[in-house]
Formats: structure tokens, sequence, C-alpha cells
């Protein structure tokens, strides 16, 4: 099940040219609010990857011109990863899409089942989340 829906998923990125992991950078970008930038390390912990792995995925971006990379004040080691304007363009039509198609594949449910399986989503999401502060 979980790979059928991930393939639908991945087929709304795919017509926006994004992967699924470009599209989970750029939303979390877009998440974290203006000025829509965050440190590659909180990258990588808030999309659950390396930081290998998100230095990877960010080359990526920033050779589409999607993000940009930036030190971080005064320190030269630190730096930051913003979200262009391009870039903010690319998610804000991907992220459009992707929730028309989240819609459409909860609508195949019938109606009087979608408040039980969402019931029963959060209890088994919550064994995984961490208590908010």
């Amino acid at each position: 099940m979980a790979n059928y829906l991930t393939e639908e998923l991945c087929m709304v990125y795919a017509a926006h040219g994004l992967t699924e992991a470009e599209f989970d950078v750029l939303a979390t970008l877009r998440r974290a609010g203006h000025p829509f930038s965050l440190p590659p390390g909180e990258l990588a912990l808030q999309t659950m990857v390396t930081t290998g792995a998100m230095t990877k995925r960010i080359d990526k971006l920033v050779a589409n011109g999607w993000v940009t990379r930036e030190q971080s004040g005064d320190d030269r080691r630190g730096r930051r990863i913003n979200l262009t304007a391009s870039g903010r363009e690319k998610i804000d039509q991907a992220f459009t899409d992707h929730m028309d198609n989240e819609r459409r594949l909860v609508s195949q449910l019938p109606v009087a089942e979608r408040p039980v399986i969402e019931t029963l989503l959060k209890n088994w999401l919550a064994h995984y989340e961490q208590p908010s502060s």
C-alpha cells in the first residue's frame, strides 16, 4: 500500500520536475516561514536524512536555481540554505497540485470511514512523533 501511495505522490512531483527528496527539502524550507532559510543540519534533521544525503540534495537544488547557500553571519563555517524566488514559486505550484492529489486519493475512501482511518493513523503516528514541548 505504501509503495502505491508513494508512486501516486511522486507522479505529481515529477510533473513539476522534482523528485520526492527535492520536494521534501523545498517544502521544509517553505514551512520554515519568512525568510525561508535553514541551516543544512536542521534541514537534514527535519527531513530525516544524513547530512551527506542533504548535501547532495542541496547541490542539485542549487544547480536548478531553487535554493542558495549563504554564510551564516560572522561564522565562516556556518551556512544557511535559502529558498529562492523561483524555488518558492516551484514549491507553491507543486504543493498545490500535491494537495489536490491527496484530496483525490482520500476521496476514494468511503466518507463514513474517513474519520475512523484518520483516528487510527493519528494514534499510530503518536508512537513515532516526539511530544510537543
